[in-house]
């Protein structure tokens, strides 16, 4: 039975958000492919993860019988964490850009699940190869070329953690321009705006059944 672990972190929810109607339209078609499948989802804005502390640090590179009570305490909940992205056949993540970069509750999720010498830092870490789509929303566009390209720090990020560190199979859907609705001064970038949207709905259920396939092979 396959399993697709979910996470959205943006603060809006429903259609008020850019990413989550995204993220649901893929999870939607991954479901049609496999409708005996388990999701794991996780609400990153409305259900935060801890952030990591000192006792949840210092417990990744402690030997089990030495960790005190309380490193046993947080490292306990970064394990389940990590299990999850273990167990893993497909990944999902709404991500969208706030001030230029991903959400701090996504931020917290990756600084849990990236353990070096289990999920990092070793030639194949335990989640090697698993399938991960970002759906990275921004209000603007920072494609290259555009005014705004360097401060384009999502999917370097993004692709620096999940796909160097984790060594995960990475691919992007990027709404993009979801401001010009409601921003007077992007106003004649909404027909850009809607095209966008469009295509990142399409993609999202080409891509969730794509990613199904590949699983089912």
């Amino acid at each position: 039975m396959a399993t697709l672990l979910h996470l959205d972190s943006s603060v809006f929810s429903g259609s008020a958000s850019s990413s989550r109607p995204v993220t649901e339209a893929f999870r939607n078609a991954w479901l049609e492919q496999h409708p005996e499948g388990t999701v794991v989802y996780r609400d990153l804005a409305a259900d935060p993860v801890p952030h990591i502390t000192a006792d949840t640090h210092l417990a990744g590179f402690t030997a089990p019988d030495d960790h005190s009570p309380e490193q046993a305490a947080a490292f306990a909940e970064r394990v389940r964490l990590i299990e999850e992205l273990e167990s893993a056949d497909a990944i999902l993540i709404g991500a969208p850009m706030y001030n230029f970069s991903i959400p701090s509750t996504l931020k917290a999720w990756l600084d849990n699940v990236i353990l070096f010498g289990r999920t990092a830092g070793i030639d194949a870490p335990a989640a090697k190869g698993t399938p991960v789509t970002v759906v990275a929303s921004r209000g603007g566009s920072y494609a290259p070329g555009t005014p705004r390209e360097g401060m384009e720090y999502v999917q370097n990020f993004l692709a620096a953690t999940l796909r160097d560190t984790l060594q995960l199979d990475l691919d992007f859907i990027v709404p993009e321009l979801t401001m010009a609705p409601t921003n007077p001064a992007m106003s004649e970038l909404i027909p850009l705006f809607e095209a966008s949207r469009e295509k990142a709905l399409q993609d999202a259920q080409e891509k969730g059944k794509a990613v199904a396939a590949r699983i089912a092979a």
